[in-house]
């Protein structure tokens, strides 16, 4: 898929409480084809997201009242569309603390509104399924939880359990080698980040949170594994 496939009909969601920047955003991504929806608030992006459908969120984290940080938690109980957090506040422990709440990417402030593109459509590729290699089996069995490899789906019995599109990405690296490890450095690169030991540390808290999907005692993970020195590895019965 090519970015301008990327870009096609994409409806992004803007939230913001300065104006001005919400502005400026939505005219960015509108002239790169997007279609943009703003919202000035977090109550305002819930009463958005309670009757349209959006393929990314761009969310502030410095809002009056619920902040991004608390919105982008709550709306992970129900919700997987991509969310990307933008703040001022840039340290490792503030990019951390957004991607243990479920963001997918965090952009400090001020940005290059290139980079934001870049990322935006980075993640949208990385949300769309892949048909997996021929020779791999289409369904991976982890114990009581089914991976469709073919739709990118992760199930527990009848229910599907809500990937993000940084987990589907994972999923679909992890599974391309089941029972080989795989190294952080490449799923750094793989999932587009470029900032060395930080980001290897934020691809650490997208693995516990997509062990807590897949395993019974997240703590002890027997299908999703840490090997010393080497990486992660996928390991279906």
């Amino acid at each position: 898929m090519t970015s301008e496939e990327t870009r096609r009909d994409a409806h992004v969601l803007v939230v913001d409480d300065d104006e001005r920047i919400r502005k400026l955003l939505a005219r960015f991504l509108a002239r790169n084809g997007f279609w943009v929806t703003p919202a000035r608030d977090a109550a305002h992006a819930r009463r958005l997201l309670g009757g349209l459908e959006f393929d990314l969120i761009i969310l502030d984290v410095m809002m009056p009242g619920e902040d991004g940080f608390e919105l982008t938690r709550s709306l992970r109980r129900t919700l997987a569309t991509p969310i990307i957090l933008l703040t001022a506040r840039g340290d490792t422990d503030d990019r951390i603390t957004g991607l243990e709440r479920g963001a997918d990417d965090y952009l400090a402030k001020p940005f290059e509104p290139r980079e934001l593109l870049l990322r935006v459509n980075a993640i949208l590729r990385r949300s769309a399924p892949a048909e997996p290699p021929a020779q791999l089996p289409r369904a991976l069995m982890l114990g009581d939880v089914r991976y469709d490899a073919g739709r990118a789906e992760l199930w527990r019995g009848e229910e599907q359990v809500r990937l993000t599109s940084t987990e589907v990405a994972l999923m679909r690296i992890l599974s391309g080698t089941p029972h080989e490890p795989v190294s952080r450095v490449r799923l750094v690169e793989e999932l587009g980040r470029t900032e060395g030991g930080a980001q290897e540390r934020a691809v650490d808290v997208q693995i516990t949170r997509l062990r807590r999907k897949i395993e019974k005692d997240p703590k002890a993970p027997r299908y999703l594994q840490t090997v010393r020195g080497a990486g992660y590895m996928l390991t279906p019965d």
